[in-house]
């Protein structure tokens, strides 16, 4: 019987689309920080979500090929903007900012929180939405609170796990167990996962296809 949420495993040919897609220049566009200051909804358009630590910007920066171009802050759960990347002329990347510190002050966490519901629940051209989860750690109960948005606001959502090369297999079965019984909660997973080490480079290039063939 095959498992539930089974690791990605893109064509020859989507990979080759997600290669030309990622060859060309990837750039800034722009930070938001309220609706009224989205760009205008004219391409496709995905998102990644994680918490604070989970390296999101080092995925990006090795999804895009350039180093620097999303960059951590040094204080988690600093960044409140929601940051927009153009690829090419026909994708937007579109990286949330990072959840799940509680030192951040209440009024800015409830401020985002609204800004990211927003976002979530009134983009038409949302495709897809990329969680990301350590693969050290599993699905925590602070990624429950994103993936419980993601379904009320009716966005399909993709897990991808990071720093897979920092687990021993043995050991990543037991979390992949784990987060498929988490994902089979949620009526809007997506029914693959993405395996990923940035350092190493794994499963960048089934990210770029699966983001290339997205429609």
């Amino acid at each position: 019987m095959a498992l539930p949420f089974p690791i990605a495993n893109p064509t020859d040919d989507a990979i080759e689309k997600g290669r030309r897609l990622f060859a060309r220049p990837t750039e800034f566009l722009k930070g938001v920080v309220a609706m009224d200051g989205l760009p205008p909804d004219d391409r496709i358009e995905i998102c990644f979500a994680g918490r604070s630590n989970v390296g999101k910007s080092s995925l990006i920066n090795a999804l895009t090929g350039r180093k620097g171009l999303a960059r951590a802050s040094n204080t988690p759960g600093r960044t409140q903007e929601i940051n927009f990347f153009t690829a090419s002329d026909s994708h937007y990347l579109v990286d949330l900012p990072g959840y799940g510190y509680a030192n951040a002050p209440v009024k800015v966490v409830e401020k985002w929180q609204r800004l990211l519901r927003a976002y979530l629940s009134g983009r038409q051209s949302l495709r897809r939405a990329f969680v990301l989860i350590d693969a050290r750690h599993g699905v925590k109960a602070v990624d429950e609170d994103i993936l419980d948005l993601l379904d009320r606001a009716a966005v399909t959502f993709q897990c991808v796990l990071t720093k897979a090369d920092k687990v021993k297999a043995a050991e990543r079965d037991t979390v992949l167990d784990q987060v498929r019984a988490a994902l089979a909660r949620h009526p809007t997973a997506f029914p693959e996962i993405v395996l990923t080490s940035s350092e190493k480079g794994d499963g960048i290039a089934t990210l770029r296809a699966i983001i290339a063939t997205l429609e």
